[in-house]
């Protein structure tokens, strides 16, 4: 008996119900959580690291234009150091996504979390220990970014619309290309303004940590609060 081509190809994956998830799910509560971390993290990158973005890739590159052209307080090393480090996190989120199925989308997250913990746990304590000039600004950049792109890999592959955790442009258009005022039906018009709420509940603090020179203990606060998040996830 032969087989057909169109029967020998191997089965597509099996979709993530992301999204069916309502805003008050446990997945959704996990990933406002970290969009609060991401605030932190944007805080951290960006005042007191050299105006370098580790969770924001298009602000990366933008900033690496700028330095190219000869644009004065941008790092093109410390902005191709993020983006290498961020690339590095995708890669090794994509295996970790290899090796959980959705039926076990709870163990895969608070892998991923567990991940990122450490990393900005580690580069908490460089910082403690060194400091974050010179070369070792580039460690810091290092670690938050590897941690930054596990995330965005986990959470992309999660596929819930409108909680990237890390990136609020689509959903501000969403919110206003979707509005009423538009001729929309306002879809998902509370997770879109939690979203943005979320991130600037982390970016806020974040930012007034750094700027008063609490740059580890900003981290420190990142890596809790991803901690406290994994821990209450259950699904």
């Amino acid at each position: 008996m032969t087989t057909s081509a169109h029967d020998s190809r191997p089965a597509a994956p099996p979709q993530l119900p992301g999204p069916q998830v309502h805003d008050r799910h446990p997945l959704a509560l996990a990933l406002f959580g970290l969009t609060v971390v991401s605030g932190l993290i944007d805080a951290v990158s960006y005042l007191g690291l050299g105006q370098v973005f580790t969770a924001n890739m298009t602000g990366n590159v933008v900033v690496i234009a700028f330095a190219l052209a000869g644009a004065p307080g941008f790092s093109v090393p410390g902005s191709l150091t993020s983006l290498a480090a961020f690339l590095l996190g995708a890669v090794l989120a994509g295996r970790l996504a290899a090796r959980h199925t959705p039926a076990r989308r709870g163990r895969w997250l608070r892998t991923a979390l567990a991940l990122e913990v450490a990393l900005h746990g580690a580069a908490a304590a460089v910082v403690f220990a060194r400091g974050a000039d010179g070369s070792v600004r580039y460690l810091v950049i290092a670690l938050v970014a590897v941690a930054m792109g596990i995330r965005n890999g986990t959470v992309r592959g999660l596929g819930v619309p409108d909680l990237t955790t890390t990136v609020l442009t689509l959903t501000l258009t969403g919110l206003a290309a979707e509005s009423r005022l538009a001729g929309g039906t306002a879809p998902r018009r509370r997770r879109r303004i939690l979203a943005v709420a979320t991130m600037l509940a982390g970016a806020v603090p974040g930012a007034v940590l750094v700027l008063h020179g609490q740059l580890a203990w900003t981290l420190v606060a990142a890596a809790v609060l991803a901690g406290v998040t994994a821990l209450l996830y259950r699904e």
